[in-house]
């Protein structure tokens, strides 16, 4: 039986690319009609964002949310937390700004100016265009709005058009709603790799999903319209 012939040799402009892109995702601030995406800064960032993760009642704006169960809305199926103290959490966050192959961004609702969630640039490989999107989270009282679908168009939009050629997206495979939310987004679904991870002394199988850089203008066209109709 003959052999599977190679892929060509990518275009030198292609390759040229891994040269150009820093371990360290250079910082910067993105901004949409709902959210703000900014560099986070654990000084300004983490007290409000630990009050409006750590289960306590929420105001902001016109929308409330009573007491509620930090675990379960937010941090089950995240590498950390609940936190106990402010301390702790700061600390969380400090190690995900320090990530050599990383940039953690904090999410800003634009109509309140407030915190409401991180995501991160993460497990970044120049040398293969590959990044991938995580450490998301959101507090409840933006759950359910367009915070999450936009701040990932605009990461997206930004990864692309640096040059990478895939965007990945791993969760938990019991997240059901992160797994409903990848899809919706647009990302394929690659694959359960199983017994990928021990986190909080439980086994965790991951969910692998992907835009690659060929199905990006589909992926674009979609989400404007999910968040902007037309």
């Amino acid at each position: 039986m003959p052999e599977t012939p190679l892929p060509p040799i990518l275009p030198a402009e292609v390759l040229a690319r891994r040269e150009q892109l820093s371990l360290k995702p250079v910082p910067v601030t993105l901004t949409g009609r709902f959210v703000r995406l900014e560099p986070l800064i654990v000084e300004r960032d983490a007290q409000p964002l630990f009050e409006f993760s750590n289960g306590s009642s929420i105001v902001l704006g016109e929308r409330s949310i009573e007491a509620y169960d930090a675990d379960s809305l937010i941090w089950r199926y995240m590498f950390n937390g609940p936190f106990a103290s402010l301390a702790d959490f700061s600390a969380s966050l400090q190690e995900q700004v320090d990530a050599v192959n990383g940039l953690c961004l904090c999410v800003f609702d634009l109509a309140s100016g407030r915190q409401v969630g991180v995501t991160n640039y993460m497990n970044n490989v120049p040398a293969h265009l590959k990044i991938e999107l995580g450490g998301i989270w959101y507090s409840p009282v933006a759950q359910r709005s367009s915070a999450n679908t936009e701040a990932t168009y605009l990461m997206l939009k930004h990864a692309f058009e640096l040059g990478y050629r895939r965007l990945e997206w791993k969760c938990h495979a019991h997240n059901e709603r992160s797994r409903r939310a990848a899809l919706r987004m647009g990302f394929k679904f690659e694959g359960i790799q199983d017994n990928h991870l021990i986190v909080k002394g439980r086994s965790r199988d991951t969910a692998w999903y992907r835009i690659l850089d060929t199905e990006w203008p589909e992926v674009q066209t979609h989400l404007e319209r999910l968040l902007y109709g037309g």
